[in-house]
């Protein structure tokens, strides 16, 4: 038996990559399915040879850890419960919409001495990992400009009618995955500030500590013609592009899960874990704070 799970969540992105992943996981075990709606929990478990759950309390009690796949500020919520019963946890990004609701999960995490990581899909293909950990060892990089325009309001699109990424935009949903791979890289940001552009863009400019500076623009509503991903860092070296992903987001989760089991087994903290993803929340809550106001705004550091 490998390490029990729980899946927190129903829908598209719970069912066709979690618990996929999971459930194809030689070293995992999907144990139970919870969801805010029973109906759709029973039907994924029963897809996956699982139990559905109506008592959250029941299945944090039959499992090791957590998966969630839920709006961020539900799965804070629940990522707190979870770990003060003592789970583990495999969360998506962003962890929460707050920075103090993200270090209450971070606190517990760390006094119960708890396993976490934070799902930021790129970040678990293997090119990206070490274009990044490259990159941040050979430093001298002196800013970047990053561009992620999506596009999930069109007809079929499974994430068009959620109501979290209609009230969040961009920002907080493909934010993150620029985030995760240009932090490690020029350090975190200590100062942001934005401003709205058509098709709902978001465009950001922060400065990191050491000096860097940073150009993102991000949307979930881009122009068809328009999209794409494309960082480009640019320092004493040149010009480096990040390379495009090499996995299936089920692929990727499955690298996910490894790392939780390695931690869970006596490997040192991740660096994508849950004090990794606080830091980008803070970053998201400033930006949002600076589009708001029209100023600049200080990111607020992690305490400890």
């Amino acid at each position: 038996m490998g390490l029990r799970f729980g899946l927190l969540g129903t829908g598209h992105w719970a069912a066709e990559t979690q618990a996929a992943a999971l459930t194809a996981h030689p070293g995992a075990e999907l144990v139970g399915v919870w969801g805010r709606a029973p109906e759709k929990a029973a039907q994924v478990a029963e897809r996956y040879g699982a139990r559905a759950y109506a008592d959250l309390d029941a299945l944090l009690a039959d499992v090791d850890a957590v998966a969630v796949a839920l709006p961020p500020d539900v799965q804070a919520e629940l990522a707190l419960r979870a770990a003060r019963a003592g789970k583990h946890l495999l969360l998506d990004k962003p962890i929460a919409l707050s920075t103090d609701a993200a270090d209450a999960v971070v606190a517990e995490v760390g006094a119960r001495g708890l396993a976490s990581m934070v799902f930021f899909t790129n970040r678990f293909s293997d090119g990206i990992d070490a274009f990044v950990r490259e990159s941040a060892e050979q430093g001298g990089w002196q800013g970047v400009r990053a561009t992620l325009f999506a596009s999930i309001f069109q007809p079929g699109n499974p994430y068009g009618a959620s109501p979290w990424r209609k009230e969040k935009g961009g920002l907080w949903d493909v934010g993150p995955h620029v985030l995760s791979v240009v932090l490690p890289v020029l350090g975190p940001v200590e100062a942001v500030a934005a401003m709205a552009g058509p098709s709902d863009t978001v465009h950001l400019l922060t400065r990191h500590r050491g000096g860097a500076v940073g150009t993102f623009s991000v949307t979930l509503d881009a122009p068809e013609k328009a999209q794409g991903f494309e960082v480009v860092l640019f320092g004493e070296a040149g010009r480096a592009q990040v390379p495009n992903g090499d996995k299936s987001a089920v692929e990727a989760f499955q690298v996910a899960i490894d790392r939780l089991i390695a931690q869970v087994e006596g490997a040192p903290g991740d660096p994508l874990d849950v004090r990794f993803g606080r830091e980008v929340v803070a970053v998201l809550e400033a930006a949002e704070t600076a589009l708001r106001e029209g100023r600049t705004v200080d990111v607020p550091r992690a305490a400890g």
